[in-house]
């Protein structure tokens, strides 16, 4: 009876490790979002219901599980229970396992067996049984490898600049954005040649609307996963490749819109070879100017910075006594892309799409997203006993008006 019989160990141990993959799945799906400051996606939402699905059975074999495990403990404790009572009745005493807690106790059991004491002779026997010692090293073949915690992959897929421009849907091919670019006048009567009096000719300008052509791009990659390596991986090797692609499909989609920022001919405005907190003040100040003018106060001013721009402008503009300065001031905790700061009341979104060295400030209304994101696509290989999974969408970016984006330079 007093045999170790326990519900299936190993089967409850892989229920567990699923169970943390799923979570870990999950989790991931929510930080991504959030770093991005976005709602799920369609896509983000069936995995997550899946995955919901998944967890809510694994739940419930673990409660059968817990409850038979209860029972066999329950059993085996009355088993216990009856082998004392019966050693009991025979007249030995049940003296368990013994630990002496100083060498004086051990030395009084010593003497009083001596005097003929059975209990003590009963513990001295007990407590000095050589015990042969079981260790790890004895137990290689089922001491399983552990892997503690999710895997570790340094990356950031995060799309400030794309979260903070926003984006509009992408349903065709090629399509078209309408653009004015002449707009109709209004003058002082007689303004147009003749005298400034009733009846004199008004001006007459039409108004010239263009359009400037889209077109998507595809941007997508694919890996094959053998039926093995789904199977028998912990954490899932299919969710890490799943992740993998969408991850690098963010970061290539934020690098397409930072190349379209750096691709305008406007001139540079300089904040200065040593500057200061007054001399990037002003270069913002100059080049919001120049942005109005561009287009005339719409969209929402930002500036985008490359990650070791943050090294220059970040001390110039601390987080104390900032009542009466140009900023609020940066800390260098909020170490992720996205919002920084601001200066000026002009937020400040560090982006790694950008290349070294490169800052903007621009209109979000000289720059448009169009996007559809695909998503993830499976296809069974049972030639080969695995499963090939890609990762794609479309997205494109337009420039709307090159004069609204000011790039900002240390000169």
């Amino acid at each position: 009876m007093g045999s170790n019989v326990t519900a299936g160990d190993e089967y409850i141990q892989r229920l567990d490790r699923e169970l943390e993959q799923k979570e870990s799945l999950v989790r991931g799906i929510y930080q991504r979002a959030n770093a991005a400051s976005r709602d799920l996606n369609d896509e983000e939402g069936e995995m997550i219901v899946e995955a919901r699905g998944r967890m809510e059975k694994i739940q419930a074999e673990l409660d059968q599980a817990q409850e038979v495990n209860r029972i066999a403990y329950e059993t085996r404790s009355k088993g216990r229970a009856v082998d004392q009572a019966i050693a009991v009745m025979k007249g030995k005493p049940d003296v368990g396992s013994i630990e002496y807690r100083s060498a004086g106790a051990y030395m009084l059991d010593m003497w009083n067996s001596a005097q003929g004491s059975r209990e003590a002779t009963d513990r001295l026997e007990v407590y000095g049984r050589a015990a042969d010692h079981q260790r790890t090293g004895d137990s290689l073949g089922v001491i399983p490898d552990p892997i503690v915690g999710p895997v570790i992959d340094f990356i950031d897929a995060a799309r400030p600049l794309v979260s903070s421009i926003g984006t509009m849907p992408l349903n065709n091919a090629t399509f078209y954005r309408p653009i004015v670019t002449q707009r109709p006048s209004v003058a002082v009567q007689g303004s147009a040649g003749g005298p400034a009096d009733e009846k004199s000719e008004l001006v007459s300008q039409k108004m010239a609307i263009e359009r400037k052509t889209v077109n998507a791009k595809t941007l997508g990659g694919y890996v094959n996963v053998s039926r093995q390596a789904i199977d028998f991986s912990s954490p899932s090797a299919l969710d890490l490749v799943v992740n993998g692609l969408g991850q690098q499909y963010s970061i290539e989609t934020e690098s397409l819109v930072a190349g379209a920022l750096a691709g305008v001919a406007t001139p540079a405005v300089g904040y200065g070879a040593s500057p200061t907190g007054d001399t990037v003040a002003s270069a913002v100040w100059e080049a919001a100017g120049q942005a109005y003018n561009a287009v005339k106060g719409m969209g929402r001013l930002m500036i985008a910075i490359a990650p070791d721009v943050l090294g220059t402008f970040g001390p110039l503009f601390a987080p104390v006594n900032a009542r009466d300065a140009q900023s609020p001031g940066f800390e260098a905790g909020r170490f992720a892309q996205g919002q920084m700061g601001t200066i000026s009341g002009i937020p400040v979104v560090m982006s790694a799409g950008l290349v070294a060295g490169e800052a903007f400030l621009f209109s979000s209304s000289a720059i448009e997203c169009f996007e559809q994101r695909v998503g993830t696509l499976q296809v069974i290989e049972p030639s080969v006993f695995g499963l090939q999974v890609a990762y794609a969408g479309y997205f494109s970016t337009l420039i709307t008006e090159d004069a609204a984006i000011v790039p900002l330079v240390a000169s």
